[in-house]
């Protein structure tokens, strides 16, 4: 996460409302954009499919898309049913924020997420952490103190800083705290304009909730790898000073560099704090994952 504005990094500026879901989504997906915001991405592109893993064919690529279907393969209504009446989705922020203040708490609320266009925000970056690219102006967190750190400087490739693990404990402890089950019972209820919104990104006849499975799916199976990664400062030709190198590294090893925006994100928070965020995921997963209940056979 920069300090400031970047052409990688460019939060808006207003955030104080929002839609609704600090839900499971703001718990597993927020806790792997959060962490994006302390490491590096490139300039942000519209949604491609991530290139093929050419270094390591065994690694984690990105979830296909969803294909089309009659009806959901998760319904979401076998969770809890809508609220009604829901306000529209252009002016559903105050509901939200009313709402998320009451399962997380006003002062948390206003540290760790922003509001302003939350539910926009949490579809797109839902979508995206199974891309390649999740632009940062989409998230529906706030950008966290310090930057990223690597144990030398230069131009050669070095390794994360073992400090910045610690980055994710405040946020992670955050997560940690709020009830799934009641995170997951407000996005049953608010789940229409969540539905809305993947609709305005594109898929007229898909679901989100598919895609929040099949993301979580994904995520969970990034790579665990241990002891330090190798980093290197993505070259640029240019004669002007590069004074925020910080946002252009990337992984040395082909086969993590391919990975999408989402497991690279979990990748970076090293291997505890990553076991802590998939922990979450499971959970998260587990409860939406509704089609997969469904098919339980009668005991």
């Amino acid at each position: 996460m920069p300090d400031q504005e970047t052409a990688e990094f460019r939060p808006t500026p207003e955030r104080t409302s929002s839609s609704p879901w600090v839900i499971a989504a703001v718990l597993a997906c927020a806790v792997a954009a959060a962490a994006a915001w302390w490491f590096w991405l490139r300039k942000a592109e519209p949604p491609v499919a991530p290139p093929p893993v050419a270094a390591a064919p065994e690694a984690p690529v990105a979830p296909p898309p969803l294909p089309e279907a009659s009806g959901p393969q998760n319904p979401v209504d076998a969770l809890a049913p809508a609220e009604t009446p829901l306000p529209a989705l252009a002016e559903s922020d105050a509901r939200v924020v009313e709402l998320l203040s009451g399962l997380v708490g006003r002062d948390k609320l206003a540290s760790f997420l922003i509001t302003d266009g939350f539910v926009r925000r949490l579809v797109a970056t839902v979508d995206n952490l199974g891309r390649a690219q999740a632009p940062s102006r989409m998230w529906p967190v706030q950008p966290m103190p310090q930057r990223f750190a690597v144990d030398r400087t230069g131009e050669a490739p070095t390794t994360i800083a073992a400090a910045n693990a610690a980055r994710y404990s405040a946020f992670l402890a955050f997560a940690e705290a709020v009830s799934m089950e009641s995170a997951v019972a407000l996005y049953a209820r608010l789940y229409p304009l969540f539905q809305q919104a993947y609709e305005e990104l594109g898929y007229p006849r898909r679901y989100f909730n598919d895609r929040l499975v099949a993301v979580l799916d994904h995520l969970l199976l990034a790579p665990e790898p241990q002891g330090p990664l190798r980093v290197k400062l993505t070259p640029v030709n240019t004669d002007v000073p590069n004074l925020r190198p910080w946002v252009r590294y990337e992984f040395v090893d082909p086969a993590l560099e391919s990975l999408s925006s989402g497991q690279k994100i979990l990748v970076r928070m090293g291997p505890a704090n990553e076991a802590r965020a998939k922990a979450l995921i499971r959970d998260l997963r587990k409860r939406v994952a509704t089609g997969e209940i469904a098919r339980k056979p009668a005991q």
